[in-house]
């Protein structure tokens, strides 16, 4: 094999992994789903916060199969995240799964009003059933 047939197969094995965005502010959470996910095989954009994840989302286009979001953040919160994303109708393929300690009824009430695809409360799954609950909303 060529120098130039192992880089396309290097780049082809990019390009198929499934581009999953994650925004959440705790460094810690954010560095182990990307782990967990990367394990999977998935690309990881990650995203310290509301602004950064709009950012991406403007500028990866429609390009993220999944965005995992905390809706707790300092600045820009998830709620104000989901709505910016449906008013600008970005990512319009894109699932939109809530992953967040709010397990009240009226916040996950409050975040289907903006059509997600799933809600997923961080304290009652393990990292590795985050990742099998996001495989089987994107069909993966």
């Amino acid at each position: 094999m060529d120098t130039n047939e192992h880089s396309n197969t290097q780049a082809d094995v990019t390009a198929d992994k499934p581009k999953v965005l994650i925004a959440d502010d705790d460094k810690f959470l954010l560095d182990m789903y990307a782990m967990k996910f990367c394990e999977k095989g998935f690309q990881v954009v990650p995203a310290s916060g509301g602004e950064e994840a709009l950012e991406a989302l403007r500028v990866g286009g429609d390009t993220f199969r999944a965005l995992l979001l905390d809706l707790v953040m300092p600045g820009m919160d998830g709620f104000t995240l989901l709505k910016t994303l449906r008013e600008e109708k970005l990512s319009p393929s894109c699932k939109v799964i809530v992953l967040s300690n709010l397990g009240e009824p009226t916040d996950v009430e409050k975040a289907k009003k903006y059509a997600i695809d799933g809600y997923i409360i961080k304290a009652s799954a393990t990292p590795s059933e985050v990742v099998e609950k996001v495989q089987k909303i994107i069909g993966k």
